[in-house]
């Protein structure tokens, strides 16, 4: 992942940022999302990763059936002018009260649940762990899961109560592979992680 700063110029630097995101040509196979005070670029996932992230989206969509709600991936969700693309997030069928005025992506306000899958190298982990765990709390989002294949043998760690103001989720818990991670809220409450789809321990 790189990152580009504005400076400090006499102009409104979460403005500038935003401008510059709605204008930029992005090369086919990376995102851009702005992140604290940064564009961040970072490019798609490799084949681990898709695999993960395919295998939590049909396990979450047979899940969610008949909720009103469904797993989507790579898009767009926007948080005053701050713009995350999760790996995995969980949405309303019916998206029409949580669509940004300009139809740029959906309004963090009304996805329930946001995850990550951290790809190798310690930028990856940070921006896993770090700048996203903060970005998605500041956006109030209830639960974030962290798919993470370097942390240790393997770990699911689901962060909920999230404070924006502080930007940090007050409770966090980390299940190594090979057991079962469960969502305690939201409509995904009671959806399992498990070997299923992230394997067994990666050690």
């Amino acid at each position: 992942m790189s990152a580009v700063a504005v400076e400090e110029t006499g102009v409104d630097l979460d403005q500038a940022l935003w401008e510059m995101w709605k204008s930029a040509d992005v090369p086919e196979g990376y995102r851009l999302e702005i992140i604290e005070e940064n564009l961040a670029v970072s490019p798609t996932g490799g084949t681990r990763h898709l695999t993960v992230n395919r295998r939590l989206g049909r396990a979450l969509h047979d899940h969610l059936s008949g909720s009103g709600y469904g797993p989507a991936q790579d898009g767009n969700v926007i948080a005053g002018l701050k713009v995350l693309i999760p790996d995995v997030f969980v949405a309303p069928d019916d998206t029409d009260e949580i669509e940004h005025p300009e139809g740029l992506g959906l309004l963090a306000s009304g996805i329930p649940l946001v995850a990550e899958t951290v790809s190798p190298g310690a930028e990856n982990r940070r921006r896993g762990h770090v700048l996203k765990r903060r970005a998605y709390a500041a956006a109030g989002i209830p639960v974030y899961v962290i798919i993470d294949d370097h942390d240790g043998g393997g770990a699911v760690t689901v962060l909920t109560d999230p404070d924006p103001k502080l930007r940090d989720y007050a409770s966090s818990t980390k299940v190594p592979y090979g057991k079962e991670a469960v969502i305690p809220e939201g409509p995904a409450k009671g959806f399992v992680i498990g070997p299923d789809i992230t394997g067994e321990h990666r050690g």
